[in-house]
């Protein structure tokens, strides 16, 4: 069975380059600008933040998913991403995105858990909807952590 989820954006821009615009997108409504280390008034978000968090969240959302038809039962899981964008001669090029996942299992975890947890940190990197849009434009880097929750 074939389904299709359709996405919309609103976007207003006011003027030129460093001009601040706005965006509406379901639940997403924020203001948009050039970050201040790219000559920008840095005035609410902008493009890199947006695939970074993109990235990150669906990244996020996959993980979880995984790990919850597993039946591996997480303390926490935290994630920190970077992303990195090169400029070079005035051209802007988004090159790469790591994702830091920290995956606390539950103290009753066992070995093969901690192995089975670290298969999955890795297969969701690879089946993220975001991260197959990427592959191939943007280099994507994973530096996963597996950790047992300590007994209190």
């Amino acid at each position: 069975m074939t389904m299709e989820h359709l996405f919309t954006l609103q976007a207003r821009w006011p003027g030129g380059r460093n001009a601040v615009g706005d965006i509406t997108a379901g639940n997403l409504q924020t203001q948009v600008s050039i970050p201040k280390d790219m000559d920008g008034p840095s005035i609410g978000t902008n493009p890199d933040e947006m695939l970074l968090g993109a990235a990150a969240t669906c990244y996020m959302i996959t993980l979880a998913a995984l790990l919850e038809r597993a039946g591996i039962e997480t303390n926490t899981q935290t994630l920190q991403s970077e992303g990195y964008v090169d400029v070079t001669n005035g051209v802007f090029t988004y090159k790469k995105i790591i994702h830091k996942p920290t995956i606390e299992l539950m103290p009753n975890a066992s070995e093969r858990d901690q192995q089975r947890a670290k298969r999955f940190a890795e297969k969701a990197e690879e089946t993220c909807m975001i991260s197959k849009a990427l592959r191939g434009n943007v280099q994507l880097e994973l530096q996963a952590t597996i950790q047992v929750a300590r007994v209190i």
